[in-house]
């Protein structure tokens, strides 16, 4: 089978999403399949490339990925943290997608099999909508996120959204209607474009019922999953040999995690004397304001910036429990973090401040304590009983466990391709079933 791959990230940038399609890509063709992947030069998540990154990756270059894949690198446009320079970065690398896409299968004969778009970015979707249709193939819509819901429930955020509408300037009140306008477009784009693939995969269950309960039937869900065997051992016993509770948050530091009540939480059982000492590790807009709430507060906290992922081993090694955090918005009740599967895999205790799938997901699993976002006082109470009690640490490896059964990536990537053949086998044969469901649950 021929697969194209249209993503706007991929090796050698790291992140959750490269992750997820490095360890799908690497299944796929060492299952015999043949595997390209358009994607942008490697700018992640800088805006802009490495210097390594720009000696040795160039728009229109035709690279041999590291299992064998080959990668046709399309343009970019340099951008800040914000989400119109991002946006528009979106869209340039789309464009030129597009454009080296057609070219480069311009003869019938070379074409794929099936087209996989996966977002975000949202761009990413109309790529393949468009190259499917030029080519009558069929065409895969994953989001990996529960878009577009996330993008018109917390964002874009401009200036004096969320200003009290009678103090808000002329100015902002006509922003946020503009806000508001673009924000309904978008999710009815978006959700058009998924109802005209031909299957939908999505990374929860309960997302897939949301999109099914708005009539797009062929749904099916591939979670994110991780590599056990590139994590070593689980940890089955807490350490005993220091005071502290110690405390690792891995990942990234935005809006959407909620992190200031994980700084208050620390500072407030210093101030009560309990021994606890908090690491946040990543990056994103919210980092620096975490740094200084923690200054202000005294707070037990250091927060640093993202390590290599070699270097990760080393600080759950320290952890007594690692952190997974949300905040209390509704989309989020249908995601689940790509990270908390790789928290569950290392065996150490999970404090998981999540929702929904997520909450369900590590209670399932048996690994950890579950608080409900915007709950402070649950928070500082499981710390501090952690803290003076130390076997609540203890979960016997029970995550790295459920994550065999349910979220590795040899499953996962077995199930991706039974999809693949499925779609394909259900276009060429006219009133065959299309089929849908759980997939790896």
């Amino acid at each position: 089978m021929r697969i194209l791959l249209v993503t706007h990230y991929y090796a050698p940038e790291y992140g959750a999403p490269q992750r997820r399609w490095s360890a799908l890509v690497r299944r796929f063709v060492r299952a015999g399949h043949q595997v390209t992947v358009v994607a942008p030069v490697p700018h992640y998540p800088e805006g802009r490339p490495t210097r390594a990154h720009g000696r040795e990756h160039r728009p229109g270059t035709v690279e041999r990925g590291t299992w064998g894949e080959q990668i046709l690198r399309t343009g970019y446009l340099p951008h800040r943290a914000d989400i119109l320079t991002r946006t528009a970065d979106h869209m340039v690398a789309a464009l030129d997608a597009l454009r080296r896409a057609s070219a480069r299968f311009r003869r019938p004969g070379t074409r794929p099999d099936v087209i996989i778009a996966t977002a975000p970015a949202i761009p990413s979707l109309l790529v393949g909508r468009v190259l499917a249709a030029r080519w009558k193939v069929p065409l895969i819509a994953e989001m990996r996120d529960a878009w577009p819901d996330l993008v018109t429930h917390i964002g874009p955020v401009v200036a004096g959204e969320d200003v009290e509408p009678r103090r808000a300037t002329p100015a902002r009140r006509i922003a946020s209607v503009l806000a508001g306008f673009a924000k309904q477009q978008v999710h009815h784009v978006v959700s058009d474009w998924q109802e005209g693939a031909d299957r939908v995969v999505t990374t929860t269950a309960l997302f897939a019922d949301v999109l099914r309960a708005r009539g797009i039937e062929k749904v099916d869900v591939v979670r994110n999953g991780t590599d056990l065997s590139r994590l070593g051992p689980a940890v089955r016993r807490p350490r005993s040999d220091h005071e502290e509770l110690r405390v690792l948050y891995l990942g990234n530091m935005g809006r959407s995690q909620g992190l200031e009540m994980v700084v208050i939480a620390a500072a407030r059982l210093a101030r009560e004397g309990v021994p606890i000492q908090v690491r946040m590790i990543g990056h994103g807009v919210a980092s620096a304001d975490l740094a200084e709430l923690a200054q202000r507060l005294d707070a037990p906290v250091t927060v640093g910036t993202r390590i290599p992922h070699r270097e990760v081993g080393e600080q759950y090694d320290w952890a007594d429990t690692v952190l997974v955090s949300l905040r209390d918005w509704e989309p989020f009740a249908w995601t689940i973090p790509s990270k908390l599967y790789e928290l569950l895999a290392t065996g150490r205790h999970v404090s998981a401040v999540v929702a929904g799938e997520s909450a369900d997901v590590v209670r399932a699993a048996g690994a950890g304590d579950v608080i409900r976002p915007g709950d402070l006082d649950g928070l500082a109470e499981l710390w501090r009983r952690l803290a003076a009690d130390r076997s609540g640490l203890s979960t016997g490896g029970a995550g790295r466990d459920w994550v065999a059964l349910h979220a590795d990536d040899d499953l996962l990537a077995e199930v991706y391709l039974e999809i693949l053949a499925e779609t394909v086998g259900d276009r060429a044969a006219p009133g065959g079933s299309a089929g849908s469901g759980v997939r790896a649950s």
